[in-house]
């Protein structure tokens, strides 16, 4: 779109009526496109919505930056249970010591080779 002119926006009972219509009457996405005066990726983003989540999905507020967790408003992930928080520090701390073994292990094996090397 071109400097000054607003994003035209559309009610929810019009995106219904839309998706509604070209199921109905068996349209193709450029014929319903035409029909209602939108853009046909509107069309097919209106579609997919509808099949996704329902014809409530429609009614729903698009604009915008999306949220960290999917059906999350305030953008911020869920919080996890006390429990599972602990189990995860765990995992986390289980694998950075077994990182560090393994990081040491393979130096120790480096380190011999390098020796077997010089002997002969």
């Amino acid at each position: 779109m071109s400097k000054g002119v607003p994003h035209k926006t559309y009610s929810g009972k019009f995106k219904q009526n839309a998706i509604e219509t070209m199921q109905k009457e068996g349209l193709g996405v450029a014929e319903t496109a035409r029909r209602f005066e939108v853009h046909r990726k509107q069309i097919q983003n209106w579609e997919r919505v509808y099949l996704e989540e329902g014809a409530k999905g429609l009614y729903i507020e698009r604009r915008g930056r999306g949220s960290a967790g999917k059906g999350n408003k305030s953008g911020r992930p869920p919080k996890l249970g006390k429990q599972v928080e602990e189990d995860l520090i765990a995992e986390v701390q289980r694998l950075r010591a077994e990182n560090d073994y393994l990081k040491n292990l393979h130096a120790l094996v480096r380190e011999k080779e390098r020796r077997e090397k010089k002997r002969k």
